[in-house]
């Protein structure tokens, strides 16, 4: 039987040698150095990214990031979707127990698979992270980032501090690829942004644990672009949370190819013309190189625009028309002193913008359920609110339900573009006594510009964790989580998640 440590091996050969031994000054300057190309700028990036970079406003917000994700990762070991994932790997593989899974005490998998099932219980109910442009950044990331920590031996485990560099430099690549479309800033049509760039920032994120060179780390990123992609077609269905599985994991094998010498285009970031690189992914392709850590105009994106963490497990348009529902609720409840009555309403408008995969006026699944606009203004209108518990089968069929679904339709103003960073949702209720009621929603508590507080993100976080953890290793997670810059190796989070 192999020890944990040959089994490491089996997944670094060559990454040892990228971690420690580097050319020599004298080496670098015999050799003219290349034009620097955006893709090769990208390479520097993740190579030169050194902890004293990450300001305390990036370290503080990417730690709530990474809570906040290992919250919906364990509530998110409780779907089925999980189980297929998980079933999949455990029948379809040959059994590797190297890095641990997400609510599965004692079970562990290779590297690559634990990064994909913990992927996609990240994604299984919608629930992770949101940033803009429109992509889920942290689900990508992370899984990857805790399966190579679990596969390295004890007395090499990464120390929190480089943990959460290389977290940052797997958002920060998400964040500038999605800034070379305009198209990207809208809400997607034909790519899922997470199967795209979370593909990459997996990839740039194992690069720099790993110590990748510059030019591994531009491989990685250039194996990746072939990794990535996955349609729009599967939102709303068992299968987008594998899009966030496979960014964590192909990210991963990107990386652990590159470093092993795999090579790859050179351009695959510039817009080369008649050559499509990762501009396939992209109409209005525009890309710029990044600039040096040293230039004194880099900063992180993360420091200058927040992350949106999501109260209820659904779509993030969601969250604007359910809050806005839940203000017309509110004074229904004021109006009437009790439950709401389907009987009372005779219509319900709905402004918000147009698109298509969220429009779903009568939802068959949970999965639709939470892609719907109608399900969820109808819900909070109902119940005041939208939860986890909004999307069991019994609620999805509740007739009060679905007699308030019959009597919605859906305007699109143009003033309300599918953007959200300046979106809003409207609802406007008509009941049969000729009254009108109107609630309306331009930021949702959880959104960047109105962020959850901390307690409101650890009530989440025990709210989540608590379904399969004790309430003792809970409360060890935030402890671990929130003093991680401070952790000389970043074993105390492991050992809550075995």
């Amino acid at each position: 039987m192999l020890s944990t440590l040959q089994r490491s091996t089996r997944y670094l050969s060559a990454v040892s040698a990228a971690r420690g031994l580097h050319k020599s000054a004298l080496d670098v300057a015999e050799r003219p150095a290349p034009e620097e190309t955006v893709t090769s700028s990208f390479g520097r990036f993740i190579q030169s990214v050194q902890p004293r970079h990450l300001s305390p406003t990036v370290l503080q917000r990417s730690k709530r990031m990474v809570l906040d994700s290992i919250g919906v990762g364990l509530l998110g070991s409780t779907t089925d979707v999980f189980d297929l994932a998980l079933q999949h790997c455990q029948h379809m593989y040959a059994p590797d127990d190297v890095s641990f899974v997400y609510g599965r005490r004692g079970m562990k998998l290779s590297p690559t698979l634990a990064a994909f099932v913990n992927g996609v219980a990240a994604h299984s109910m919608d629930f992770d992270d949101t940033w803009h442009p429109a992509t889920h950044p942290s689900g990508a990331v992370l899984p990857a980032l805790l399966a190579i920590s679990d596969m390295l031996h004890n007395n090499s485990k990464p120390s929190g501090l480089d943990f959460l560099t290389a977290f940052n430099v797997g958002i920060e690549i998400q964040g500038r690829l999605m800034r070379f479309s305009n198209e990207a800033r809208n809400i997607p049509k034909r790519f899922h942004p997470p199967s795209v760039v979370g593909t990459l920032g997996s990839a740039a994120a194992c690069a720099r644990l790993l110590s990748l060179d510059r030019n591994q780390c531009s491989n990685a990123l250039a194996i990746a672009a072939s990794l990535a992609g996955a349609p729009m077609a599967n939102a709303a269905t068992q299968s987008k949370p594998l899009h966030i599985g496979n960014a964590s994991r192909l990210g991963l094998e990107a990386a652990l190819l590159a470093s092993r010498g795999l090579e790859a285009s050179p351009l695959v970031l510039d817009a080369v013309p008649g050559v499509a690189g990762f501009s396939a992914f992209y109409e209005d392709y525009a890309p710029h190189p990044i600039s040096s850590l040293e230039e004194d105009e880099h900063s992180f994106l993360i420091e200058t625009q927040d992350i949106a963490f999501k109260r209820f497990p659904a779509h993030l348009g969601m969250h604007w028309i359910a809050d806005a529902a839940a203000v017309v609720h509110k004074t229904l409840v004021g109006l009437k002193e009790g439950s709401i009555s389907p009987n009372l309403v005779q219509d319900i408008l709905l402004r918000v913008p147009l698109s298509k995969y969220i429009n779903r006026p009568f939802p068959e699944t949970e999965h639709q359920a939470r892609h719907s606009f109608q399900f969820n203004a109808c819900t909070a209108l109902l119940d005041g609110e939208v939860t986890v518990q909004s999307f069991q089968p019994e609620a999805l069929l509740r007739p009060e339900l679905q007699a308030l679904l019959s009597r919605v339709r859906l305007e699109h103003p143009h003033d309300n573009p599918a953007n959200f960073n300046i979106m809003y949702g409207e609802v406007e209720v008509t009941l049969v006594s000729g009254d009108v009621l109107r609630g309306r929603c331009d930021t949702f508590y959880g959104h960047w510009r109105n962020p959850l507080s901390q307690e409101s993100l650890q009530k989440k976080f025990r709210s989540n964790a608590g379904t399969v953890l004790s309430n003792e290793r809970v409360e060890r997670l935030i402890e671990a989580v929130e003093g991680l810059d401070r952790l000389d190796d970043c074993k105390p989070v492991l050992a809550q998640l075995q």
